[in-house]
């Protein structure tokens, strides 16, 4: 399929479902006519992860994990940033940057590479595949001017935005349609999404993420939107692997937080193994975080977490309900 297109990739550690989203509504409004297949459900799709287009262009979100955008043919590659994840797949970050690089080697010579200059384990990379580039960056002069239209939060997000925006020029699209685009963008599924207000009023907003940075982004992108709100992290920690290569960072990664409540590990069948389920766990991340001087709780049960949050949840709080599991349903009952 990326064969028959002209395929525009789009690859990262982070953000790779916000960023293809932004591109798709960029490319949508330029009049484009993109054919998008996405890792999330979008508003603007009718709440399905596919848009059917006319036009010659697949915007696709391409995910490392197993290699799998090996299997792709891009025309143009962005690649939001390079990180330390899917070490059920890869040795270590040496290893993903070389298979990374494999990847933009598949992008041909009337090709391009759409690359974010903030990261050093991306500009590392890119100026090995001695690819046609085309950076971006939050200090870009534009920056500012993108992030007043922008409706969802975050540097993080920031950076996604103008991946989307240097897309749209390098096709030709004029800017005043870019920044329409952006502007009108309501986030996706699971992404900083706003699910409404518990029984004593607090904020409840549904969140994907589930690696120690996208933690970290995500607290900040609550406390740059709700100043002098106190923001809870409620957070079911997605595979014991995970948990176990990165404990140290995620022992750090809620350090914005005021509350932090966490949940039984998240079982990634076929993916776990036996000596990552003895060595960690969420109750012994929860002592951890104690250690570090956080307030944070272990709930055995989703259950258990829904009674703290409503005998202690205030007024105007933000409660990020967290996770690549099944905890989502969780933000669903608390609203309820």
């Amino acid at each position: 399929l990326t064969k028959r297109y002209e395929t525009i990739t789009i690859s990262g550690a982070h953000g790779k479902s916000t960023t293809t989203a932004l591109s798709a509504l960029v490319l949508e409004e330029g009049y484009c006519d993109p054919t998008v297949i996405i890792g999330t459900k979008v508003k603007e799709f009718g709440d399905s992860n596919f848009r059917k287009g006319m036009g010659p262009y697949l915007v696709l979100e391409a995910d490392e994990w197993n290699k799998s955008f090996l299997n792709y043919s891009p025309k143009i590659a962005i690649i939001t940033n390079i990180d330390a994840e899917h070490l059920d797949t890869y040795k270590n970050l040496g290893d993903i940057k070389k298979t990374f690089l494999l990847y933009l080697k598949k992008i041909p010579s009337d090709g391009a590479v759409i690359a974010n200059w903030d990261d050093p384990n991306v500009k590392d990379v890119v100026w090995q595949s001695k690819k046609r580039v085309i950076w971006y960056s939050q200090k870009d002069r534009d920056a500012q001017e993108i992030k007043k239209h922008l409706k969802i939060p975050g540097e993080h997000n920031l950076s996604n935005a103008l991946a989307a925006a240097r897309l749209g020029s390098l096709l030709g699209i004029p800017y005043v349609h870019i920044l329409q685009a952006l502007s009108g963008f309501r986030g996706v599924w699971r992404r900083f999404e706003f699910k409404g207000i518990d029984r004593n009023g607090a904020y409840i907003i549904s969140d994907y993420g589930h690696h120690p940075k996208e933690i970290m982004a995500t607290i900040a992108g609550a406390r740059e939107r709700y100043p002098m709100r106190r923001v809870w992290c409620v957070y079911q920690p997605h595979q014991y692997q995970r948990l176990m290569y990165l404990w140290d960072e995620f022992t750090r990664a809620f350090d914005m937080a005021d509350r932090v409540c966490l949940l039984p590990v998240y079982d990634v069948a076929g993916r776990e193994t036996t000596r990552a389920k003895k060595n960690v766990d969420s109750a012994n991340l929860a002592k951890a975080l104690v250690k570090r001087g956080k307030y944070a709780t272990y709930h055995p049960t989703f259950a258990a977490a829904k009674k703290t949050i409503a005998a202690e949840s205030k007024k105007g709080d933000i409660l990020l309900i967290m996770g690549a599991g099944d905890i989502y349903t969780l933000a669903d009952e608390i609203v309820r």
